[in-house]
């Protein structure tokens, strides 16, 4: 290329650059700000911000995710166990049908108790090895979150709000009510001391 050619094309680039300063500055004129510079670091400071800003979005939403598998993991069985739950009910219904006494003596009916003990501790078993604990809140102090009031007894010996008799157990898996306990709550004696933590 000859120096004309080159002395040709640069003025140019000359005037293309200057175009760009004037097209800045005007720019800048227009906003307020005679600094193109400034202009230049508040665009810097703005992509900054919506980058801190995207990564921290990002950040809570893998939280998110990580909680919700977490939570899958824990409580995938929760609709299957509470199906169950009514299995279990009904080893123990069987178990208190049972007659007692002489009855017991004949060997038929004492492998069939035996059996459905058996059955029920094994029924059990399974449930606690997949974090489903059974609820027995007999003497405890009655807590809503856990317990469903089902009736009050008259009782001057216990604490008010005391649970006296369990009508059916309930459970939880890890720290979720599956079902709650449903408890028949003294009334009337003296009141509950509150709970003190150590």
């Amino acid at each position: 290329m000859s120096n004309e050619t080159a002395n040709k094309a640069n003025p140019d680039e000359i005037d293309s650059e200057q175009t760009a300063e004037q097209a800045a500055e005007a720019a800048a004129d227009e906003s307020g700000i005679d600094d193109p510079v400034t202009v230049l670091e508040r665009e810097v400071a703005d992509l900054k911000d919506q980058l801190l800003r995207a990564l921290a979005e990002a950040e809570n939403t893998r939280r998110r995710a990580e909680r919700d598998v977490a939570d899958a993991r824990r409580y995938s069985v929760a609709g299957f166990a509470r199906d169950m739950l009514s299995v279990g009910d009904n080893f123990r219904r069987a178990l208190e049908a049972m007659p007692e006494g002489d009855a017991l003596k004949d060997p038929s009916v004492k492998s069939l108790v035996d059996g459905i003990q058996l059955t029920e501790r094994e029924f059990l078993n399974a449930l606690e090895k997949h974090g489903i604990a059974k609820i027995e809140p007999h003497g405890e102090r009655f807590d809503p979150n856990k317990h469903q009031a089902m009736f009050e007894v008259p009782n001057e010996e216990v604490p008010n709000g005391t649970v006296v008799q369990v009508v059916q157990p309930g459970y939880v898996i890890a720290d979720r009510v599956l079902r709650p306990a449903m408890v028949g709550v003294s009334k009337g004696g003296p009141k509950a001391a509150p709970k003190t933590e150590d």
